[in-house]
């Protein structure tokens, strides 16, 4: 296992050099001046001068990137330009800790949901609780996020009084509170995606030979479903879990600007209209990094679930 996680590990450098490349190439062609950013509209045109040589932004695309490297291999996202000299890594971190709070959030609700209304709906084929199980999914799959985030502020958060707008990250109620709707408008698409594949696949796995052999030994139908089906059906759950787990990481734009969660998405969006690129940059590179990230340790879980699979 050792020798493949190395390898894994080997193979992302490439694609981490690839996506800084690409980003910090658009960043670069941005319209705007990052000088006048951090100076102000008052600033004249030797000031100006001088803060564009100061952070090399006088020098030619090469050398600019080869800076940036090399910032980034020393961990140094650099600084915004709109936040006056603010770090990069500061914001970014502030920022993913909700971004990571949501996107967790919103894959209990996928894992418990999902998985409850797959296996209900296995066990039950062809009924009404298949028939609504199905129903709900595919709601869930066809409605956009902004949409149902939208939905749910109107419907939900207005008759029971739940505030949607803003975050404490003081308080951990007021936090569950704030993050419960945009989990669930996050999770509606991987909770929809879970039930419909845990359902195929348990279907499948119950008319195995080995299913109908535990049943004539006389266990109960909760341990064949449980213990014997559903652990043997988790391998292509857990894959989907995992890859929407970095889907949801990276995707949160739209459910932190419709919530107004001060999130990495969010973040990215105003520093693009901002004209930001060094925010723009660190951002998206960090969101690329987790999503390689997770897409590794769904893979490292496969051993677990499956003893049948090797890593190599």
């Amino acid at each position: 296992m050792g020798t493949y996680v190395l390898r894994r590990l080997l193979l992302v450098l490439p694609v981490l050099l690839l996506v800084s490349f690409i980003v910090f190439s658009l960043s670069y062609l941005m319209p705007g001046d990052p000088a006048r950013l951090l100076m102000g509209q008052s600033a004249d045109e030797e000031t100006l001068a001088l803060k564009r040589a100061e952070l090399g932004l006088d020098r030619p695309f090469p050398a600019q990137y080869a800076a940036y490297l090399g910032k980034l291999v020393r961990g140094d996202l650099g600084i915004s330009y709109a936040k006056k000299g603010k770090g990069v890594g500061e914001i970014v971190g502030e920022a993913f800790a909700v971004t990571a709070r949501l996107a967790v959030m919103a894959t209990l609700v996928s894992v418990v949901f999902g998985i409850a209304a797959g296996v209900l709906a296995a066990v039950r084929p062809y009924s009404w609780v298949d028939y609504g199980s199905m129903l709900l999914a595919l709601l869930g799959v066809s409605l956009p996020v902004f949409y149902l985030g939208y939905l749910l502020i109107v419907f939900v958060a207005r008759n029971i009084g739940l505030s949607t707008a803003g975050f404490d990250d003081q308080n951990v109620w007021t936090q569950f509170k704030s993050l419960l709707l945009p989990s669930l408008a996050l999770g509606a698409l991987s909770t929809a995606i879970v039930a419909r594949l845990t359902r195929s696949t348990m279907i499948e796995i119950l008319g195995q030979d080995y299913v109908r052999t535990a049943r004539a030994k006389g266990l109960s139908e909760a341990a064949v479903v449980l213990k014997h089906a559903l652990r043997n059906a988790a391998v292509p759950i857990v894959t989907v879990v995992g890859a929407n787990l970095g889907g949801l990481l990276v995707g949160a734009v739209l459910t932190e600007t419709v919530f107004s969660l001060p999130g990495l998405g969010r973040e990215v969006v105003q520093a693009i209209f901002q004209r930001d690129r060094e925010v723009i940059a660190g951002g998206v590179l960090f969101m690329s990094v987790i999503f390689v990230v997770v897409n590794l340790l769904v893979d490292l879980t496969y051993a677990f679930f499956d003893p049948r699979v090797r890593l190599e």
